[in-house]
């Protein structure tokens, strides 16, 4: 250990003449406002002014404000020296042969030999420093950059805290979605759609070119129905769950209004990302189409899978970039070119995080949506006029009203639980891509009237 002022070394010689018995830490015969000790039989009294022969201490020591204690264990025989008062220091405990100074307010390091703190460790500063503070949390995540789990857990959390609301709209929005889907089915597309020739070996090139037709007909108009419910869901609970970030209710009618003006852009939105990826589907297949345009054969079907795979490694690509473009526009009041613009900037260096995380939460609404749904749709099959046999042959296709409506209960069910964690996680994780870039944990702190602790600087990280 060096030899500065204020510290000694481990095992020196106490100064000033300070018996080893003596308690106390061992002090420089000038420093300031030291009385010096009466002579005792046995003694060396050193004079005011000089120093002690073998004595390292530097002539000019800091005032008694400023003076340590010195790190190095004691003489034999001499205790530990109590910390000096001061702001910083909480209520210590007993100092004795063996506490150390790390015992300190649980300070850093583990106490070595004796007490005292191993290679590397400091005493600690007030009564138990662990670490920075934690982050404020007015709402269901603290405000900070996020982890994983913490997304996830803060979408769950805004289902449990204003449940009412969440499921509120959720159930709303897949009613009225459900109950166009089975009406559309029952009254129209289960009448005029037959795919049976899809599991017929024997079919001919064109039956299976309507059937097909037909099928891709009905999905087209069964998911613009639900696409349509979705962005209805996604903008209300947008609003909630930007509230839920600051700790503060929400309900249905306020949801709305906020949401409200901003809906037709958001369906504008929505459907310009659903051309781009159709767009470039299509030009992916073109070159194997043309191939087979004349008369390519097996080199045309082999172009075509390929620009189909290429192509739809693009469009995942792209929708990732844009993924974020939704909260952008719903919370910045962005229009629709300035929100896919924001979103590309936020998801810029982060591309492979926020596919992860989005694919995850994914997966799990719909395994939850899963174990409700499937026992609804075998249930309803087993209670068709066909049976379970009809529902395997046919596809789920015309097997009557029964079918339908309890297949339908099952599908407002699981939508309830795929809205909100949909919903959820995009808006999180644009927040926490914004906390991430840009401090908006200040600003968010600001809003829900907290202090923060610290400052998150722009590009700080935390581990994901």
């Amino acid at each position: 250990m060096n030899d500065t002022p204020g510290w000694a070394s481990p095992g020196s010689a106490p100064s000033g003449g300070q018996e080893p018995d003596a308690s106390g830490p061992a002090e420089p015969a000038d420093r300031p406002g030291t009385a010096q000790p009466a002579d005792e039989p046995g003694t060396h009294q050193q004079d005011a002014g000089q120093q002690p022969a073998g004595s390292k201490w530097s002539t000019e020591q800091p005032p008694p404000s400023q003076w340590s204690a010195p790190t190095g264990p004691p003489s034999p025989g001499q205790a530990p020296p109590p910390p000096p008062p001061g702001p910083g220091w909480g209520p210590q405990p007993p100092v004795g042969p063996g506490a150390g100074y790390g015992g300190y307010g649980g300070g850093y390091g583990a106490p070595g030999p004796g007490g005292y703190p191993g290679p590397g460790g400091y005493p600690g500063w007030g009564a138990g420093w662990g670490g920075p503070p934690p982050a404020a949390k007015p709402g269901v995540i603290p405000l900070r950059p996020l982890g994983v789990g913490e997304i996830l857990d803060g979408a769950v959390s805004t289902m449990r805290t204003h449940w009412r609301t969440v499921l509120g709209i959720s159930l709303t929005v897949a009613v009225i979605t459900q109950i166009l889907v089975v009406l559309l089915r029952g009254l129209v597309l289960d009448d005029r759609v037959d795919t049976q020739a899809l599991n017929d070996p024997s079919a001919t090139l064109s039956e299976l070119t309507s059937a097909m037709g037909d099928a891709m007909l009905s999905s087209a108009v069964l998911f613009v129905i639900t696409l349509i419910g979705t962005i209805t869901a996604t903008a209300l609970l947008t609003t909630v769950t930007s509230r839920a970030v600051l700790g503060r209710p929400v309900t249905i009618g306020e949801a709305w209004r906020d949401a409200r003006p901003r809906v037709p852009k958001l369906f504008g939105l929505i459907f310009l990302l659903v051309l781009i990826a159709l767009g470039i589907g299509l030009a992916g297949a073109v070159p194997g189409i043309l191939v087979g345009a004349a008369g390519g054969g097996d080199a045309a079907a082999a172009l075509i899978v390929l620009g189909t795979l290429g192509s739809a490694v693009v469009a995942l690509w792209l929708m990732i970039r844009f993924s974020l473009a939704s909260p952008a526009l719903m919370l910045e009041k962005q229009g629709i070119w300035k929100s896919m613009s924001r979103s590309t900037k936020l998801v810029s260096g982060s591309w492979w995080r926020i596919f992860g995380i989005e694919l995850l939460a994914m997966i799990i609404a719909y395994i939850l949506a899963a174990i409700i749904v499937l026992p609804f749709t075998f249930l309803a099959a087993a209670m068709s006029d066909s049976g379970i046999s009809g529902f395997v042959n046919t596809g789920g296709t015309g097997l009557g009203w029964t079918f339908l409506i309890i297949s339908g209960i099952g599908s407002v069910i699981g939508s309830m639980i795929t809205f909100p964690i949909s919903a959820g996680v995009a808006v999180l994780l644009y927040i926490d891509q914004r906390i991430r870039r840009e401090a908006l944990d200040l600003e968010l702190a600001r809003a829900a009237g907290v202090q923060t602790p610290g400052t998150t600087a722009p590009g700080t990280t935390a581990g994901s």
